[in-house]
């Protein structure tokens, strides 16, 4: 099986600074294919200004690639399926909370994928459904993991909403 890998550079300032816990979490993530990204821990965990509140926390970053991944997974079962996909948006939430350990974690993920497509309602839970099953994150973590697909027969722009393309 093929590995999978980023890599983070972060830099102190002053050394009087960091061992004062006076520093920045800003980084920088550089993934395999070129594309690079800030980074820094969450407003919620490490207050500004040592946060960056417009950088990607691994919180976000979590939600993010079970989304990303069930998002890959299903337009490969649409395909297969026949059914044409014009457009998916997802808009993924995560619950930190005290795990059954009394540890924080990420507890639960929500994902609420909206597909324009002509799909009916029982060919678009399928498709979610064995997305979900084949997803190699949400196949990784212990969270809950739910799929609340929104059903689209109306396209993005249309409804006045942008469409992202990318």
């Amino acid at each position: 099986m093929p590995s999978h890998g980023a890599e983070l550079l972060w830099e102190a300032g002053s050394q009087e600074d960091f061992l004062a816990g006076r520093y920045s979490r800003r980084h920088r993530i550089s993934f395999d294919g070129g594309a690079s990204i800030a980074g820094s821990s969450s407003p919620s965990v490490v207050r500004e200004p040592y946060s960056d509140p417009t950088a990607a926390d691994p919180e976000e970053l979590f939600v993010a690639s079970v989304a990303s991944c069930h998002m890959h997974w299903f337009l490969d079962f649409a395909r297969r399926a026949g059914v044409g996909v014009r457009a998916y948006r997802d808009a993924p939430s995560g619950v930190m909370a005290k795990n059954a350990e009394g540890r924080i974690a990420v507890t639960e993920v929500t994902l609420r994928p909206e597909v324009d497509c002509d799909a009916d309602r029982a060919t678009l839970d399928e498709l979610h459904h064995k997305a979900h099953e084949a997803c190699f994150i949400a196949n990784s973590i212990t969270s809950d993991v739910r799929v609340e697909p929104v059903l689209n027969r109306k396209g993005f722009e249309s409804q006045g909403k942008e469409a992202h393309h990318g």
